[in-house]
């Protein structure tokens, strides 16, 4: 079938499921109207190819030819979902060592904690290694040796004219460029079904001996790079076979192992290091062809070839591209529209390859390691709701997965602590033990986040009961904790959150704050939901449950606006909750709505966040969820004002990424974020209705109510 019939097809039946407009949207011009070209040298501006579970993050040149010159920017990488290490632990530190207890309403209840230098050493020596490990790794860089005809090696200086285009709709970062007057061209593809990137390298440099490709390992490390060129003894790096067209590398640290698989031709492998290698190209072709699978075991197989690869890559891509959802701004007149339009399909190619694997997303995908290249349970809605709402609602489901497999855990911190239920961790790796800290093991507003997953999929079913038979058991368990989380107020009939508390705006102290808003609405709403699954399987309504959400603290208002908690009444005249995350804009929009809140209240609330609030500390997903609020108290242009704004962690970079500061270049919650508000602001009509804002969607699911 020729590509536009299977687009048309695609675009057709879209339609019929739920769109805006009965004329289907052109999804190829939508795309590719928004391919990156760059011609910049910039550390901000590489890019990856990935699919989901492995990226592989390029620079100029279309490989990891100069790692060091984009270290403070967007740095290069590459990484997989498997790939984790763990330092040894001789001094056997476990949880118990970290340990801290509070008094909760007269009960002594043990936290996780991060102590700091100055405490006890064998807690910090704990802290530090549990916080640390498990990391992940780094699997190593491959790019060009370039060398001048004296035969020195060329640094970054030597790339003259380069123009660098990512192909959205095939998956193809093209890179060409002129090395001491001789052009090179690079074609890079991602694999969308296998951990494995592929390359064409064409420059007459080649014949001449002066283009080379080179492979260098780093160790892996817990700190915020990840890995670590200067340790050449803490790893291993083995040529295990050189067999015809195929090279096997092992990479050992510590008990962990993979591996890197080359096709390679022809070509020869000459060693430079102990962790360095040089693929040689046949000297007489002009044109070298190369793949590399990376394994967590010995493979099984050699990588396919480039062709192969490449007619993969275009036909996940153009699967991915024409199926789901869309939304097209083409017809709006405001001038803001195309960069809208542009941070939607760059965020939606971004979360694709980055987030989409079977593990909730890190903050910085699989890019390069923020926290130790950890999930953030608490921004996994950030990272994932948009999937179901974009009508990519398998990957939510995958994830849910992860859920399951950390139950045991999760229970274990229930027990612990005195609750019942399932206590979700905020900081982890694949094994889900927490992670210790001074601030994520007192959140609590990840907790309600698997009713949120499980409603959003079962809404959108079309097999209700399969839904609730394959999710009742983390909605149920999640609501034991909830409820047994929240304290009965004898004197005031009422349930109350906290303390031990770090709200969602984690600038509020643990030890005082009580019935922060957006956890209050968050609570009541997931446990009505969670009995109403009870309902729908034909069981009576737990008690407890219902007993909570029915007497759940009001939310805290002084003179007309929503405090940050009930023990902030200066929220709005101390400079301290000014800052951080406005969460309280979260009750309505993000949540859905309740009859907790007041609409008017709210919108008063957004008028003296707009006007006071401190701007520079603000996350990138803070400017959708501010959107998703004013959209749904019937400010429409506020709305769109919010998701545009001109504010230092509101910038989306060349490649689509939103930027927050030098160490945060990158930041997926933000774009995640972004693709939640549009797709809920195009389904609930929430665009302006001004004329400026003639918004088409197709293939879009609804949000929970």
């Amino acid at each position: 079938m020729k590509p536009g019939t299977c687009i048309l097809s695609a675009l057709v039946l879209f339609c019929l499921q739920g769109c805006s407009t009965e004329a289907p949207i052109d999804r190829h011009a939508l795309v590719t109207r928004h391919n990156i070209t760059h011609s910049s040298r910039d550390s901000l501006s590489s890019l990856s190819v990935g699919n989901g579970k492995f990226a592989f993050t390029a620079d100029i040149t279309g490989l990891q030819s100069f790692p060091a010159e984009y270290e403070k920017g967007v740095p290069l990488g590459t990484m997989a979902e498997w790939g984790w290490h763990t330092d040894k632990n001789p001094a056997a530190y476990c949880l118990e060592d970290v340990l801290k207890t509070y008094d909760v309403h007269g009960r002594q209840v043990p936290y996780v904690h991060q102590y700091r230098k100055g405490e006890e050493e064998r807690k910090v020596a704990a802290s530090d290694w549990l916080r640390g490990n498990p990391h992940r790794v780094n699997l190593g860089f491959i790019g060009l040796s370039l060398l001048y005809k004296d035969g020195t090696e060329a640094d970054i200086s030597c790339i003259e004219n380069p123009v660098q285009q990512l192909d959205l709709w095939s998956g193809e970062l093209r890179s060409t460029f002129l090395c001491d007057g001789k052009r090179v061209t690079v074609r890079t593809f991602c694999h969308p079904d296998s951990d494995m990137i592929t390359a064409s390298v064409s420059s007459a440099l080649i014949p001449e001996n002066r283009l080379r490709i080179k492979i260098s390992f780093p160790s892996a490390i817990a700190a915020w790079s990840g890995y670590d060129m200067k340790s050449p003894l803490i790893h291993t790096t083995e040529l295990v076979s050189d067999r015809g067209r195929t090279a096997i590398f092992k990479r050992s640290q510590d008990s962990d192992a993979y591996y890197l698989s080359l096709l390679k031709g022809d070509a020869a492998i000459e060693k430079s290091g102990s962790h360095e290698y040089f693929i040689v190209p046949p000297a007489g072709d002009t044109v070298f062809y190369f793949s590399c699978l990376y394994t967590k075991n010995s493979p099984s197989s050699e990588p396919l070839p480039f062709s192969n690869t490449e007619a993969a890559s275009s036909a996940g891509w153009q699967d991915f591209w024409t199926t789901g959802g869309a939304v097209d701004f083409s017809g709006c007149t405001d001038p803001r529209a195309f960069e809208l339009e542009r941070r939607v399909v760059l965020s939606r190619y971004l979360t694709r390859i980055q987030c989409s694997g079977s593990l909730p997303a890190a903050e910085t995908g699989l890019t390069y390691n923020s926290w130790f290249g950890k999930s953030h349970l608490e921004m996994h809605w950030w990272h994932a709701v948009h999937f179901a709402l974009w009508r990519k609602g398998e990957v939510l489901e995958r994830q849910m997965e992860y859920y399951r497999q950390i139950f045991p855990a999760a229970a274990g911190t229930a027990v612990r602590q005195g609750y019942r239920g399932v206590r979700w961790p905020k900081m982890v790796g694949p094994d889900g033990r927490e992670s210790p800290s001074t601030v994520g093991t007192y959140l609590i507003w990840q907790q309600p986040h698997a009713v949120f997953f499980a409603e959003l999929i079962y809404i959108n079913s079309a097999n209700k009961r399969e839904v609730l038979d394959n999710y009742s058991d983390l909605v149920f368990a999640t609501s034991d904790f909830m409820a047994s989380y929240a304290f009965y107020d004898s004197e005031r009939d009422r349930y109350v959150l906290g303390p031990v508390l770090i709200p969602a705006q984690e600038s509020l102290p643990k030890e005082t704050t009580i019935n922060p808003p957006f956890e209050l609405v968050y609570w009541h709403w997931a446990l009505i939901t969670a009995n109403e699954w009870r309902k729908r399987l034909g069981m009576d309504p737990d008690t407890a449950w219902q007993d909570v959400a029915m007497k759940i603290s009001k939310l805290p208002v002084r003179n007309g606006l929503y405090l940050c908690s009930e023990t902030t009444p200066d929220s709005y005249s101390n400079q301290r909750y000014m800052s951080d995350h406005p969460i309280v804009s979260g009750i309505l929009g993000v949540l859905p709505p309740t009859r907790l809140v007041d609409t008017g209240i709210l919108r008063n609330s957004l008028d003296t966040i707009t006007a006071r609030w401190n701007w520079n500390t603000t996350w990138g997903w803070d400017f959708p969820m501010l959107a998703m609020a004013a959209a749904a108290t019937g400010r429409a242009e506020d709305a769109v004002d919010f998701l545009l704004m001109d504010a230092p962690k509101n910038r989306y970079l060349t490649s689509g990424h939103n930027y927050q500061d030098a160490r945060l270049s990158i930041y997926l919650p933000g774009n995640g974020g972004l693709l939640t508000a549009v797709a809920k602001m195009c389904v609930e009509k929430q665009f302006p209705a001004n004329g400026k804002w003639n918004v088409k969607w197709e293939g879009l699911n609804k949000y929970p109510e």
